[in-house]
């Protein structure tokens, strides 16, 4: 069971969003396409593998986060989001309030076709007023990606994000005219879903034809003991 916190409850007071709904969904689809598909599912995938022995951060991908109790108008569903000091577990919406009110500290928005200018300009203000860390917006028709960093009540433009380190996930960005590059802190690349089940796949034949080669050896092994026992040499002499 997800923890869940509630100063009102705790300290006895009645919970005022009690009678409020806090809608699951807010009826958008994920994604508009399989690009953008791809790389939301690519992010928050290999995001989750780099903190699977950490119980105490929660990746999660298009959940409507309410950053404030009583209100369920004020919501938004970043493709990906990162929150440190949360557990993992299931959440049909990320009531920050029920979350120690952590709000998620990185954020990540993939471009669609249809994503206005103005679209996007709201979902920057109300990642800047409800603490996001940092920022990150990739198109990937045009490889363009744009970072923001929290600077006390702002989060300022990155300017040189070719490079560029999150403080917070020890990731690094690299662009090429074709695509963006995503770097794990082991300097390992991103990869998506496919790519990961090829190199498990990869890596599960060579284990097999060690294997195999290991038993050859000793094979091999046991019927040269096995003539040097019968021409009545001890091995161990050797």
């Amino acid at each position: 069971m997800v923890q869940q916190l509630s100063t009102a409850k705790e300290a006895n007071y009645p919970d005022i969003s009690e009678d409020i709904d806090y809608p699951d969904s807010d009826g958008q689809p994920m994604s508009d396409n399989t690009e953008q598909v791809k790389w939301i599912v690519t992010i928050k995938e290999n995001l989750e593998l780099i903190y699977a022995n950490n119980p105490d951060v929660f990746v999660t991908g298009d959940l409507l986060w309410y950053p404030i109790e009583g209100n369920h108008k004020i919501r938004q569903a970043p493709d990906t989001m990162v929150a440190f000091g949360r557990p993992k577990g299931y959440r049909g919406s990320y009531m920050q309030w029920k979350e120690g009110d952590i709000a998620p500290q990185v954020v990540f928005e993939i471009l669609a076709s249809g994503n206005r200018r103005s679209e996007m300009a709201r979902k920057l203000l109300f990642y800047e007023r409800y603490g996001v860390e940092e920022y990150y917006k990739y198109d990937p028709y045009s490889t363009e990606l744009i970072g923001r960093q929290r600077q006390s009540d702002r989060v300022e433009l990155i300017e040189s994000i070719e490079g560029w380190t999150s403080p917070r996930l020890g990731i690094r960005f690299e662009l090429t005219p074709e695509t963006l590059i995503i770097y794990r802190p082991d300097g390992s690349k991103f990869l998506t879903y496919v790519e990961l089940g090829q190199q498990l796949n990869e890596t599960s034949q060579q284990l097999d034809e060690t294997s195999q080669q290991l038993n050859q050896s000793q094979a091999e092994n046991a019927r040269l003991l096995a003539k040097l026992k019968a021409l009545g040499v001890d091995p161990s002499t050797l």
